[in-house]
C-alpha cells in the first residue's frame, strides 16, 4: 500500500520531487491505462503491489531475463528503490475488437463482414515485454486498434480465394483460417487470441446471397406447404373421424333408447292386458268344464237312452228271435216225429208244448233288464243259449218218456 508522504517528513520532499519529475500510469482491473492522479493506492516506502490482472513493469534496473528492457513483476509486490526506478502497469485483461471489412471473393463478389476478436496480453514475461513495449501509452486503444489491423488483412487475404457458397455454408472454417493466420503476428506483439467469431456477412444488397437462398427457401417453402396441407388433411380427417364417432354415439344412444321405449311399451301392454288376459283364463277354463260337464251329461243320457229305449228294443226283439226260432224248430222236430211210427203221437205233443215252454222262457227274458255289450253278437249268443236250453229240455222230456222194450230197455227213436 501507498501513502502519502507530508513535506515535513525526512524523506518527504525527495518523494515529492520524484513524483513531479517520473509521473507513473495505472490502470484498473477492465477499463485500460489511468493516469497516476485516477489510482487511488499510494506506494508506501516505495513497495509497490499490482492487480491481480497486471503486470508491473520496473524500468532503470538491471532485468533478470535476457534482453528485457525492464523489470516484470505478476502477482505479486517489489520494492522500488525511489529516484532510480520507475513503475508502469500493464493490463492483461480481455479486451474485444470489433471490425468491419468490405472483402471481394474469387466470383468478384463483394461481401461486408464483421467479425469480433477477444484478445489480451500474454502470460510469459516475451510477451509482457513486447506488449509493454507497444502499448504502455495508450493500452487499450491501441491494442484493439493494432489487432483489427492484424485480422483485417487476413481476412481479406482468405475471403479473396474462397466464393460466397463456400463462405455461407464453412463460415467456422474461414474463422479457423484467419485465426490460423493471424497468430504468429499476434504472437510477435505480444497478444494472444482466445476466440475470432464472424458475426455477419451480407453482400451489400447485391442479391447474391438471397438468390442463393432461392432454392432452398423454395423448398422450405414447398415442404411447409407439403406439411401444412398434410396436417390441414390429418386434421379435417380427426375432425370427421370425430364427428362419425359422435354419429355412431348417437345412433347407439337412438337405438338403446327405442330399445328400452319397447321394452317399456311392451311392460306397460302386458301390464295393461294382465287383466284381461287373467279373466279371459278364467273364461276358457269355466268353458273346459262346461264342456266336460256337457260332455258328462250326454255320456249320461246316452246310457239313459240305451237303458230306457235300446235295451228293451233289444230284448224285445230277442224274445221275438227266440220265438221264431223257436217255432222253426218246433216245425223241424213235428217233421222229425213223422218219420218216426212208433213216437209220432209223443212228439207231437212235445212239440206243442215247446213253444209254450219256449215262450215262457221268453217271456223271462222280456221282463228282465238286460245289458247287451256287444250288440248283434251279444243278442246271438243269448239266443243260442236259449235255443240250447230248448233242445236240452226237449231232450230230457224225451227221454223222460221214451217207450221201452219188453226187457225194459229203451227203445231206439232212430
Amino acid at each position: 500500500m501507498r501513502q502519502d508522504l507530508s513535506p515535513t517528513h525526512p524523506i518527504g520532499h525527495l518523494v515529492a520531487k520524484q513524483a513531479t519529475l517520473c509521473p507513473l500510469r495505472f490502470r484498473t482491473a477492465r477499463h485500460g491505462a489511468l493516469d497516476s492522479a485516477e489510482h487511488e493506492e499510494k506506494p508506501m516506502l516505495g513497495y509497490y503491489v499490482p492487480e491481480p490482472d497486471e503486470a508491473m513493469l520496473i524500468s532503470g534496473a538491471k532485468s533478470d531475463a535476457d534482453n528485457a528492457p525492464f523489470v516484470v513483476v505478476v502477482g505479486h509486490g517489489k520494492w522500488v528503490m525511489p529516484f532510480f526506478r520507475k513503475v508502469r502497469f500493464l493490463s492483461m485483461a480481455l479486451h474485444e475488437a470489433t471490425i468491419r471489412e468490405v472483402c471481394v471473393t474469387t466470383q468478384g463478389i463483394q461481401l461486408n463482414v464483421r467479425a469480433v476478436i477477444a484478445h489480451k496480453v500474454g502470460n510469459d514475461v516475451a510477451s509482457i515485454v513486447n506488449a509493454g513495449q507497444r502499448f504502455i501509452s495508450e493500452q487499450e486503444s491501441e491494442m484493439n486498434q493494432l489487432t483489427g489491423q492484424v485480422f483485417s488483412g487476413h481476412l481479406r487475404s482468405i475471403v479473396g480465394s474462397m466464393t460466397v457458397e463456400q463462405i455461407i455454408r464453412e463460415r467456422d472454417t474461414l474463422a479457423r483460417q484467419v485465426l490460423d493466420a493471424s497468430k504468429r503476428e499476434m504472437g510477435s506483439i505480444g497478444l494472444v487470441v482466445d476466440s475470432f467469431q464472424i458475426q455477419s456477412i451480407d453482400d451489400m444488397d447485391s442479391g447474391y446471397i438471397n438468390a442463393l437462398a432461392a432454392p432452398n427457401i423454395a423448398k422450405v417453402q414447398r415442404e411447409a406447404t407439403v406439411e401444412r396441407a398434410r396436417a390441414d388433411q390429418e386434421s379435417a380427417k380427426a375432425q370427421q373421424e370425430s364427428l362419425r364417432n359422435q354419429a355412431d354415439y348417437e345412433r347407439e344412444t337412438a337405438i338403446k333408447r327405442a330399445a328400452i321405449k319397447a321394452e317399456t311399451d311392451k311392460a306397460n301392454a302386458e301390464a295393461a292386458q294382465a287383466g284381461p288376459l287373467a279373466q279371459a283364463r278364467v273364461n276358457q277354463e269355466v268353458i273346459r268344464e262346461q264342456s266336460v260337464l256337457a260332455q258328462a251329461q250326454a255320456e249320461l243320457r246316452e246310457q239313459e237312452l240305451i237303458s230306457e229305449v235300446v235295451k228293451p228294443a233289444e230284448a224285445e226283439a230277442l224274445r221275438r228271435q227266440i220265438i221264431a226260432e223257436a217255432e222253426a224248430k218246433a216245425v223241424e222236430i213235428q217233421s222229425a216225429a213223422a218219420a218216426q211210427h212208433n213216437r209220432i203221437a209223443l212228439d207231437q205233443q212235445l212239440i206243442e208244448a215247446l213253444p209254450t215252454l219256449v215262450g215262457e222262457v221268453a217271456k223271462g227274458l222280456s221282463t228282465a233288464n238286460l245289458t247287451v255289450y256287444n250288440g248283434a253278437e251279444g243278442v246271438n249268443e243269448i239266443m243260442t243259449g236259449v235255443i240250447t236250453q230248448g233242445a236240452a229240455l226237449l231232450r230230457s222230456l224225451q227221454d223222460q218218456v221214451a217207450p221201452t222194450t219188453v226187457d225194459g230197455s229203451p227203445m231206439s227213436t232212430t
